[in-house]
């Protein structure tokens, strides 16, 4: 049977149209068929390096790194604004694969802001969130919930520090009420006081503080009715929160 060989110089004249019909380097604006623009480096057919794409449907433009055809890098994604057809910071920090994974500010159409860790498009780290209503919790998320250790400041200065779980209070935490002169220290469960003391704190100084003192309570061994009390308390919430036991009395 004949056997043909394919000139060298035929091959080398293949590879290179592949090569050069390939995008690769700095280029300038391509439109997909979607509308979509995008403006900026290319490795082998795919965003790689320094770009800006926008979005026809939506308007939203994305500028800053991508890695083989993914937001991957440091990157600032804005949002156009139907009502003033401007466009508005949604997101500024590190992307991984797509995602919003790293150190990132993001700002919400609440009005709210957060600033601090992600992980898979989700707040998880530390971060802390300033609310429309001048709240402000500073401390540990966990796919996207208030959930660790971490503290609350309201508008009105009251705050609560201590242990969270799936976005509620869950665990041992204090809560100052420095509008009345007064402190709660004990366990909570979703959300809810269960058990703990109350007790005056501050308050000759206190701007509305309460018209009577706490009453001082006698009882037969106080502090062993409350520890049993808190214990049970406890390993309910460790029965629905079965993993890092330790950080809901905040030794983790």
């Amino acid at each position: 049977m004949p056997y043909l060989k394919t000139s060298q110089t035929h091959q080398l004249l293949t590879t290179l149209s592949d090569t050069q019909s390939k995008k690769s380097g700095l280029q300038c604006t391509v439109f997909s068929v979607s509308g979509n623009e995008y403006t900026g480096e290319w490795l082998n057919n795919k965003k790689h390096g320094k770009g800006s794409q926008v979005w026809k449907k939506s308007g939203a433009i994305y500028n800053g790194d991508w890695k083989f055809g993914k937001r991957d890098g440091y990157a600032t994604l804005s949002v156009l604004l139907p009502e003033t057809k401007e466009h508005a910071r949604k997101h500024c920090g590190e992307w991984k694969n797509g995602k919003k994974h790293g150190y990132g500010m993001h700002f919400y159409k609440s009005s709210s802001v957060y600033e601090g860790e992600w992980s898979e498009d989700q707040r998880s780290g530390w971060g802390r969130m300033y609310y429309k209503s001048g709240d402000i919790y500073e401390g540990e998320w966990l796919k996207d919930r208030n959930h660790g250790q971490g503290t609350i400041r309201f508008a009105n200065g009251n705050w609560y520090e201590g242990s969270w779980r799936d976005g509620k209070k869950n665990g041992t935490g204090k809560f100052y009420y420095p509008d009345k002169g007064q402190i709660y220290e004990g366990i909570w469960m979703d959300g809810v006081a269960k058990c703990g003391t109350l007790s005056d704190l501050g308050r000759n100084e206190a701007p509305t503080p309460t018209k009577y003192l706490i009453p001082q309570l006698q009882l037969v061994d106080m502090q062993s009715v409350l520890s049993e009390a808190q214990s049970d308390n406890l390993e309910r919430i460790n029965i629905k929160f079965p993993l890092h036991r330790d950080s809901l009395t905040g030794t983790e």
